[in-house]
C-alpha cells in the first residue's frame, strides 16, 4: 500500500512486526589495510569490466578515515594500489546516464587542543570511471546521507537528511531536479521532507536508492535511536516512494545487528549498530544487504527482496 502519510511508529515498535534472517550474515574479509578496520561498505559495483567495493577504512581509535577502492582477490578484498585513497567517511556509489557519481562525508574538526569534531557534509565526484572522479557539488552544512538516482523520466530524484526540523533530530527529504547540474546546497536544503516516518527522538536516512522496473522509487535506509542508557541502535530499513505523487510504502526493518555473527565494536554504545552501505537485487525475489557493523566490520546477509511486492504495481496505479 503506498499512501502520503502514515502514522509514526517507533523503532521498538517496527521491530516487533521483524522477523530476524535465518541464517546469519558472512563477513567480509578485506587484506592490504595494516589492520586498519574496514566498514560501512557500499555494495560491490563494476568499473571498467572489474568487481569493486569502496569502504571506510580508519584506525579503531579514531573517526579520521579514507574512502578507499578495493577488487576481490580470491576470499579477500585488496586495496587497488593505483587508485588514491579520498579523505572522506561512509562512501557511496550511483550512475547517472554514462557516469558513476560517488561521495562521501567531509568532516570539519576545531582547532588545538581537542580538534573535535564539529561539523560535516556530503562531498560529490562525477566521472566517466573512478579514474576519472573529480570534484562536482557539496551538500549542505552537517548534512549527511545526501543520496540520488536517475528517474525513469531522467530527472533527478534526491533524498537529503536536515537536521532539526520542527524539533525532530533527523529527517528524510526527497526533490526532483532536472539534472546532476542543478544541485545546490540551497536547494538541496529545499526539499520538502517526510515528517511521518520517525518519532521525534529517533532519526534515520536513506543509503541507497533503487529504480525499480515500473518507476517507483526503492530507498534503503537506516532508523535509530539513543536508549535511556545512552546505547546507539541503528537498524536497516526500507521504503518505497512514488516520486510523482510523492505516496510511499510504510517503512519496515528489514535487518538488524543480532542477523550478524557477534563481534567488536569501536565503542561500547556501537555494539547494536549495522549501517546499511548498499544492496544488489539478485534472483527468485532475494537481495544481498552490505552493511557496517559496529562501526569495525563488513558484512553482507542474504534477505528477502524488500522491494519486489511494489514492482509489481502497474504505472498508471502507481500514478494516480
Amino acid at each position: 500500500m503506498m499512501k502520503l502519510e502514515w502514522d509514526i511508529k517507533t523503532c521498538r515498535e517496527l521491530l516487533l512486526e521483524y522477523t530476524p534472517a535465518k541464517e546469519k550474515g558472512t563477513k567480509i574479509h578485506f587484506t592490504g589495510v595494516d589492520n586498519l578496520d574496514v566498514y560501512n561498505i557500499t555494495a560491490p559495483f563494476w568499473n571498467e569490466g572489474e568487481l569493486y567495493i569502496a569502504g571506510r577504512v580508519e584506525a579503531r581509535n579514531s573517526e579520521d578515515s579514507e574512502v578507499i577502492f578495493f577488487t576481490r582477490n580470491g576470499d579477500v578484498w585488496e586495496p587497488k594500489e593505483d587508485l588514491t585513497p579520498f579523505q572522506l567517511q561512509d562512501p557511496f556509489i550511483t550512475r547517472l546516464d554514462n557516469e558513476l557519481i560517488f561521495g562521501g562525508v567531509e568532516i570539519y574538526r576545531n582547532q588545538e587542543p581537542d580538534h573535535k569534531i564539529i561539523g560535516w557534509r556530503t562531498l560529490l565526484y562525477r566521472g566517466k570511471t573512478i579514474r576519472d572522479f573529480e570534484y562536482a557539488v557539496s551538500g549542505p552544512w552537517s548534512m549527511k546521507d545526501l543520496r540520488l538516482n536517475e528517474m525513469a523520466d531522467g530527472n533527478i530524484a534526491v533524498f537529503s537528511r536536515p537536521f532539526g526540523v520542527e524539533g525532530a533530530v533527523a529527517l528524510i527529504g526527497f526533490g526532483i531536479f532536472e539534472s546532476f547540474q542543478n544541485l545546490s546546497e540551497s536547494n538541496i536544503i529545499s526539499a520538502p521532507v517526510f515528517k511521518d516516518q520517525f518519532d521525534k527522538n529517533e532519526w534515520g536516512g536513506a543509503n541507497e536508492i533503487h529504480l525499480l522496473k515500473n518507476g517507483l522509487l526503492g530507498v534503503l535506509g537506516h532508523i535509530a535511536y539513543r536508549d535511556e542508557q545512552k546505547m546507539l541502535h541503528y537498524h536497516a530499513m526500507s521504503f518505497v516512494v512514488n516520486p510523482w505523487t510523492r505516496e510511499k510504502s510504510a517503512m519496515k526493518i528489514i535487518a538488524v545487528r543480532s542477523d550478524f555473527p557477534e563481534g567488536p565494536a569501536k565503542r561500547p554504545d556501537l555494539v547494536d549498530v549495522i549501517f546499511s552501505g548498499g544492496m544488489t537485487r539478485e534472483a527468485n525475489d532475494r537481495a544481498i544487504l552490505y552493511v557496517g557493523a559496529s562501526d569495525v566490520e563488513s558484512y553482507c546477509l542474504d534477505i528477502p527482496d524488500p522491494f519486489t511486492e511494489y514492482e509489481q504495481i502497474v504505472l498508471a496505479e502507481a500514478m494516480s
